[in-house]
């Protein structure tokens, strides 16, 4: 079903919406662009005025997300920034981020899994600052006495793929749980219980 395209966004941006919906539920190698024009309301050629090749519109949807992942990184570290206080600040936004933003989870993985250049080599450029900074910065409490020592680099993988594996594969563990494991409750208890997974790994007052 056609989308309006004149309901206050832009036909460049409802292209960028829809593309990564499709992508994240299809991966590139599923995700058609005649099927990305239709659901907009427009004609391929119109879609590919835009954007000039599937790879193009690709690439545009994924550093977009990651535009909006590392925004909400740099202003996590805003204010006091010094032990636990701090780590546990960048975890809660990382599970908001990754909670509000399904398909920008889906599309992570289905990078990984298709093995998708952007992710390795472009993203890569874009993304090892942030994980060298949060690196230093565990390194630094730790040497300052405000962390448990700790192999920073592995707890920072710990972290990530503690948040993005059960958001991504939560479908799967419905019968595990006998709940709806992406519910509010249910997000909320793995939000807290891996907080304090984490907590009791390196906070020095747990």
């Amino acid at each position: 079903m056609a989308l309006p395209v004149g309901s206050g966004s832009s036909t460049k941006e409802l292209i960028l919406a829809v593309a990564l919906r499709r992508f994240g539920d299809h991966g590139f190698a599923g995700t058609s662009l005649n099927d990305i024009a239709d659901e907009v309301g427009i004609r391929r050629p119109s879609l590919l005025h835009h954007f000039p090749s599937k790879e193009a519109l690709y690439r545009a949807v994924l550093f977009d997300s990651f535009a909006d992942w590392t925004g909400l990184v740099e202003q996590a570290i805003e204010g006091p920034r010094q032990g636990w206080p701090q780590v546990e600040r960048m975890l809660r936004a990382a599970f908001t981020f990754f909670e509000d933003h399904p398909e920008f989870v889906r599309l992570v993985r289905w990078e990984a899994l298709e093995g998708g250049p952007i992710l390795r080599d472009e993203l890569s450029v874009l993304l090892k600052p942030l994980f060298d900074r949060g690196a230093d910065f565990l390194e630094r409490e730790m040497d300052a006495g405000r962390l448990r020592r700790y192999d920073a680099r592995q707890l920072l993988l710990t972290g990530y793929g503690a948040v993005l594996s059960y958001l991504s594969d939560g479908q799967l563990m419905t019968g595990l749980l006998d709940t709806d494991p992406l519910s509010p409750e249910a997000l909320a208890i793995r939000r807290e219980h891996v907080i304090d997974v984490l907590r009791t790994a390196v906070a020095l007052d747990h």
